[in-house]
């Protein structure tokens, strides 16, 4: 289909003219999207959809759903499958960096918060969904970013608002009459999307999307209880218990059946997307961690009633100065954070 092949163009690293007049491909993707699996329950499937690898032959085959995010997940999880073994952490976040050159990372699951608080007016953009750390820094594996368009609103979210322009290729969304789009209708589904390239957005990393080790790692749980602090700070260990554990939320729209926010432990923030044991993907970036120094938070996205304004603490380093008090084993809360007050939203 066409539109797959757009969604690639603007997903994937577009190769120079150079790269392509001696191209050979690293793994095809074959999209048969119109195709189902008849005896699925015979060969213990789940559905008549399916998404298959032959990581010896380098194929991977997509049948039965249309959804673009499959071909950029599939190849994103043969890079989980690759990289950790040469000792490169493959992750699961979005990445920015400060004008002081700080990078920062954004963990989470699909509609937890990565793009959005990663496409920050303040920072530049390294990416918005898939990375690699090596030895040199944190680099993108994507060309573009695929952001959540369910009540976008262009007050709260400006720069992915205004990446909305020729180029771009909205997914599942409504279109009125006039032919405008109305982002508040999840009639369809509330995995609405857009694809664009990161060119779409003014303030990124250039001319590549690379930039050096993250003095900040960044965990985004969607807390459906509403029982997570606004932010905690975690030591090494306790970095890699939460990563391990992965506790967030599935929110609508993301898988089959997710209706409501639904409480779930995905290791790593990307359960989904893992081909070896968790505790590979731990391993790594704990370790790429002690070398560069890189500090861990929790930060609680969901329902503590409160907007996210540490999102902005936390790269900017004022949360570092507050004193932390431990009301839980395995995280330490700052005692104060200017703006959440999120106390008094809770009832009882």
């Amino acid at each position: 289909m066409a539109w797959q092949a757009h969604f690639v163009k603007n997903m994937f690293i577009v190769p120079s003219a150079d790269e392509l007049a001696s191209f050979t491909p690293d793994f095809v993707v074959l999209n048969g999207a119109g195709c189902t699996n008849a005896n699925w329950q015979a060969q213990g499937m789940n559905s008549e959809n399916f998404v298959a690898f032959n990581l010896s032959e380098r194929i991977q085959l997509i049948g039965g759903t249309w959804y673009g995010g499959e071909m950029k997940k599939g190849l994103f999880s043969v890079m989980n499958y690759l990289l950790p073994q040469k000792g490169i952490a493959s992750m699961h976040c979005s990445a920015n960096r400060g004008e002081a050159g700080d990078v920062a990372l954004f963990f989470g699951l699909s509609g937890t918060g990565k793009t959005t608080l990663s496409t920050d007016p303040h920072r530049q953009l390294i990416g918005d969904d898939e990375h690699g750390w090596d030895d040199d820094g944190v680099f993108n594996f994507e060309g573009g970013c695929y952001a959540k368009t369910i009540n976008l609103d262009p007050q709260a979210e400006p720069e992915i608002y205004g990446a909305i322009r020729r180029n771009a290729l909205l997914e599942n969304v409504v279109v009125r009459a006039d032919g405008s789009v109305d982002y508040a209708d999840g009639s369809k589904t509330e995995n609405t999307r857009v694809s664009y390239p990161l060119s779409h957005i003014d303030n990124i990393v250039k001319p590549v999307s690379r930039a050096g080790h993250p003095s900040k790692v960044i965990f985004l749980a969607a807390d459906a209880f509403g029982v997570l602090p606004p932010v905690s700070r975690l030591t090494t260990e306790q970095m890699q218990y939460h990563f391990l554990s992965g506790f967030t939320s599935k929110l609508a729209g993301t898988e089959r059946g997710i209706t409501q926010p639904t409480p779930t432990f995905s290791a790593c923030y990307g359960a989904a997307f893992l081909l070896l044991h968790p505790t590979q993907y731990a391993s790594v970036p704990a370790a790429k961690m002690a070398e560069s120094g890189a500090e861990a938070r929790l930060v609680n996205t969901g329902w503590n009633g409160e907007g996210n304004a540490c999102r902005c603490a936390i790269p900017a380093a004022s949360l570092a100065r507050s004193s932390t008090a431990l009301p839980a084993r395995c995280a330490r809360r700052p005692s104060r954070c200017s703006v959440l007050r999120s106390r008094r939203a809770f009832q009882g």
